[in-house]
């Protein structure tokens, strides 16, 4: 794989191909508004996602993040707030919904802060946030995103009980980093859960997403490719880590597009069944892409199980 030189800090010169054109338009403007008056948060906003502009301008699509906005975990890669949260809001999830309406949102992803003060880890508020969705706009497709949440089993099948349409958790970085990057998160404890996710709802397409830039090795990577694998996740994204402030971690390397486009050709090559990869792609990024791909996926193996069975 070709490399671009590794930077010591974020602030310096980024690469051309992650330079940002910003489409600040009434869709976008519009989205933000109806973000204020309906008191909804959006990772998009929280973790300063860089496609914030090409979601909300262009494509009209969000990522809402539900539980507050006060994480009880201090990732050092991540910008979203931590601290003591507020207690829940249990009108939380028919707000969501009515807004979904309003957007007329075709896919839909759902994620939140982790939660560890609440012994269901929001899961409650998941499940019914996806209820609610159900119930005002039944066409939408839904995606969760959810912390670990303890890794306790009950809470995962709090929300593959509610049946989303795609389960995404993710791995986030290499199993030597995880203790560095993810505060109070484990490799193995994710890989249990999306494990686990599977085996309650086998129908329903699992996700996981990995950043790129904090010192792995290529080595590493292939092994999370397979270790998400033996966990049957059947959707991946991939990529770069950018650092959002000076108290994060900095940034090691800056992968090039075509670094990008090598290990996506790797990932389908070991069977996922849809791979996004890319400078700023983001777990999120083309989401409603990934739940067709997924459907097509499905259909095309129920096809195959037919076919065998009546030859």
């Amino acid at each position: 794989m070709t490399s671009c030189k590794p930077t010591k800090t974020e602030h310096q010169r980024k690469p051309d191909w992650l330079k940002i054109k910003l489409n600040t338009n009434e869709d976008y403007k519009g989205l933000k508004k109806l973000m204020r008056e309906n008191n909804l948060h959006t990772v998009c906003e929280e973790a300063r996602c860089p496609n914030i502009h090409e979601c909300w301008g262009s494509r009209r699509t969000a990522t809402f993040m539900i539980l507050g906005a006060v994480c009880t975990r201090a990732c050092r890669f991540c910008a979203v707030k931590t601290g003591l949260p507020n207690e829940l809001d249990l009108a939380e999830p028919e707000r969501v919904a009515d807004s979904v309406v309003i957007m007329n949102l075709k896919h839909v992803v759902v994620t939140a802060v982790a939660r560890d003060d609440l012994k269901d880890g929001g899961s409650e508020i998941f499940a019914e946030t996806i209820r609610a969705i159900r119930r005002k706009n039944p066409f939408t497709t839904i995606e969760v995103l959810p912390s670990d949440m303890g890794g306790i089993e009950q809470n995962i099948q709090n929300i593959m009980d509610a049946k989303p349409d795609i389960l995404n958790h993710n791995i986030e970085t290499v199993r030597r980093l995880t203790p560095r990057v993810r505060a109070r998160a484990k490799y193995d404890r994710s890989l249990e859960l999306l494990r686990r996710a599977k085996e309650m709802q086998p129908t329903i397409p699992t996700k996981s997403s990995l950043m790129l830039g904090l010192g792995e090795t290529h080595e590493e990577i292939l092994e999370v490719m397979d270790d998400l694998r033996a966990n049957n996740v059947d959707i991946m994204t991939i990529g770069q880590y950018l650092q959002p402030t000076k108290k994060h971690l900095p940034v090691q390397k800056y992968y090039s597009p075509a670094e990008f486009g090598e290990l996506r050709k790797i990932a389908m090559s070991k069977g996922f069944s849809h791979c996004e990869a890319g400078p700023l792609v983001r777990s999120s990024y083309h989401a409603d892409e990934q739940v067709n791909a997924a459907a097509k996926q499905r259909q095309l193996q129920g096809e195959e199980l037919l076919a065998s069975q009546n030859s």
